[in-house]
């Protein structure tokens, strides 16, 4: 089931959001919440998948309460103002529906997440040889890269720097989209400006990873995810016991 979380400080914005879901399989409304100080507490103590979010509302805005929150659940914002759609998404947010919103729109928003939620499924999946690879539009190119070569991915704004053993390429993508489509066994975040491969990392340290002769940040954000993403690897590679008997 997904969980739905609504915020908005205006009751009718609140009613269509939940008219929209009324039927769609698998969705569920876990709360309707009218400010985001009180969407902040929910948050610490319920997990949500989705997160509809006005931005304009007293207090505090949904673009503060998105800063304020270290780990973030997939976000739409529904909003009436247009001017804040490049502030949103720096900040990753998962779609921008300007209101009034139509149906089509809505529902245009929630195929996107569920071919998202569907990736997910399926990227935790080992890479099952070294013939893994992407396309990764350079110029006017489409340039084939196997995954295997990848050392990190750098962000830079609207754009990524992939570096390999051999070159680097700049590539017209966001650095979120990336996250979302690399295999999480074989790839980490580690920064908002990086992702690493695993198998490339020598070492590391409280604020930086080595990936051969280079050092790069450890974000705070990210430190939680990128040490559970180490140890999984690492109890991944270790044999099992069966295997220790056996080489005896």
């Amino acid at each position: 089931m997904i969980r739905c979380l609504i915020v908005d400080d205006e009751e009718p914005a609140r009613e269509l959001i939940k008219l929209h879901l009324a039927g769609l399989p698998d969705f569920e409304v876990a709360a309707c919440l009218d400010n985001a100080l009180e969407a902040f507490t929910f948050l610490q103590k319920y997990s949500v998948d989705l997160v509809f979010l006005d931005i304009s509302m007293p207090k505090i805005s949904g673009l503060e309460l998105l800063r304020s929150l270290n780990i973030k659940p997939k976000v739409i914002l529904t909003t009436a103002y247009r001017e804040y759609a490049a502030e949103a998404f720096e900040m990753e947010v998962f779609d921008y529906l300007v209101k009034p919103i139509t149906r089509e729109r809505f529902m245009k928003a929630i195929a996107k997440f569920i071919d998202y939620r569907d990736s997910q499924v399926n990227k935790g999946a080992p890479i099952s040889d070294d013939g893994a690879y992407m396309f990764f539009k350079v110029g006017r190119e489409q340039v084939k890269i196997f995954l295997k070569d990848i050392i990190f991915i750098e962000g830079l704004a609207d754009y990524i720097k992939v570096h390999t053993k051999d070159r680097s390429y700049i590539a017209s993508e966001k650095l979120g989209y990336m996250e979302q489509k690399l295999p999480l066994n074989a790839f980490v975040r580690i920064h908002k400006s990086f992702i690493v491969a695993l198998d490339k990392i020598t070492s590391y340290t409280a604020e930086q990873v080595i990936l051969d002769n280079k050092a790069l940040p450890l974000g705070r954000l990210f430190k939680a995810g990128f040490l559970k993403s180490i140890q999984t690897k690492t109890s991944l590679s270790l044999p099992s016991p069966t295997d220790r008997n056996l080489s005896k």
